[in-house]
């Protein structure tokens, strides 16, 4: 148990360390998965070849949501900064009549100005944010970079990269992680398509009920309810927070009221139907396991360790059970086995004429009779690079192939 803890702890830190490439990985994995609908229809039913049928996938992702930031970036920009004004002027007020119903106007006051007090003496540190700004943005860039570059690759060839990966392992667990792996990305899809959809529709239904109170910020609100969403729990009741009391500081207590029956709603629907029915046994997590988790994320990484938690913890869960004995995906089978070399299964064994040296025997194939094509696959490197070295040393050294 401590050489496990040891592991996962040095994993855990070399993750955090190479963040700026593991997070851009795993967003590509994730549109990957909810691309791969639209380039199979390409590259199946329309018979694009499939490095273009990727290519063009690509391309439309990234001109729908230019598209869209182009269409209603202006008012989403403006109304973002009223948001946010709104936000603050409802914090200040609900402050204010908290400290005015219970006594604490002089605790307000003292609270200020410590705070006040701090910012003075952290200016420095400030600054140093503010430079540190440009390093950030730098990162983004990058990091965007490397997520459209692996998705491509993702939608091109997943079978050829994950055989790659799997034909590092030894040849006795290459076929259960194989079958694990298989059921990791159906939860994955599952976990992802269903969260996409349940944000859609906790989006739609807070922006609609926004629409009658604030319809200048309907859309700002909608938009962030709907990115807030994809953190679970807590990114659902931060976001509804928000809209209430948006709604608090611009209608009265009345409408923030209705606004606030609107977002309980909006979330018991999605927790007691859509979750359920939708999420299914895909991801079957307790509870429990998501507050952990979510709560162990952002504990690691930030924002973006509690976006990526959940799901995580949901391939986690999958892969772990089957490698234990229970398949949550009998209905998938083990018919779906990768060829894990670059070399046909039926490929013929590659003969080689080897010079007799002192006291060796000749060898004139590489592979026995009775090997099994997994073997033969295996084997095909290994000859090979053998010739490669025996034609180095030159013509007349011993192992030289014809």
């Amino acid at each position: 148990m401590l050489l496990i803890g040891a592991f996962v702890a040095a994993t855990l830190w070399l993750l955090t360390l190479l963040k700026t490439i593991v997070v851009p990985v795993a967003v590509a994995l994730l549109l990957t998965i909810m691309l791969t609908p639209v380039r199979r229809l390409l590259n199946e039913r329309l018979r694009i070849p499939r490095g273009l049928s990727a290519g063009l996938t690509l391309i439309g992702l990234i001109v729908v949501v230019a598209g869209l930031v182009t269409l209603a970036g202006q008012s989403i920009a403006n109304g973002f900064a009223d948001l946010r004004t709104q936000a603050v002027s409802g914090f200040n007020e609900l402050w204010t009549q908290l400290a005015a119903t219970f006594g604490l106007e002089n605790e307000l006051q003292t609270y200020s100005q410590d705070i006040l007090d701090q910012l003075e003496s952290q200016q420095s540190a400030i600054v140093s944010g503010a430079l540190g700004a440009a390093a950030t943005a730098g990162s983004v860039l990058v990091g965007a970079l490397i997520a459209l570059f692996c998705t491509f690759f993702f939608l091109h060839d997943p079978r050829g990269i994950w055989s790659w990966v799997v034909g590092l392992l030894p040849k006795s667990a290459r076929e259960r992680v194989n079958q694990a792996g298989r059921r990791g990305a159906v939860t994955l899809a599952a976990y992802t398509r269903t969260q996409i959809l349940v944000a859609a529709v906790d989006g739609l239904g807070i922006g609609i009920g926004a629409l009658f109170f604030v319809p200048s910020l309907a859309l700002p609100i909608a938009i962030l309810v709907f990115v807030g969403s994809f953190v679970p729990v807590v990114g659902a009741i931060v976001t509804g927070a928000i809209a209430v009391i948006v709604v608090l500081v611009s209608n009265g207590w009345v409408a923030a009221l209705i606004m606030l029956g609107v977002v309980l709603l909006v979330q018991q629907i999605e927790s007691h139907a859509l979750q359920p029915f939708l999420m299914g046994q895909a991801v079957s997590l307790h509870p429990v396991a998501v507050i952990l988790a979510v709560a162990a994320g952002s504990y690691a990484g930030g924002i973006v360790g509690a976006l990526f938690a959940v799901p995580v913890a949901a391939v986690l869960n999958t892969v772990i059970l089957y490698l234990n004995g229970h398949d949550k995906f009998p209905e998938l089978g083990d018919e779906d086995a990768l060829p894990i070399r670059w070399r046909a299964a039926d490929a013929p064994p590659i003969p080689l004429r080897l010079r007799r040296s002192a006291g060796a025997v000749p060898t004139v194939d590489t592979t026995p009779e009775d090997a099994t094509p997994d073997e033969e696959a295996d084997g095909a490197p290994v000859a090979g690079a053998g010739a490669g070295a025996a034609a180095d040393a030159g013509p007349d050294a011993p192992g030289t192939a014809r």
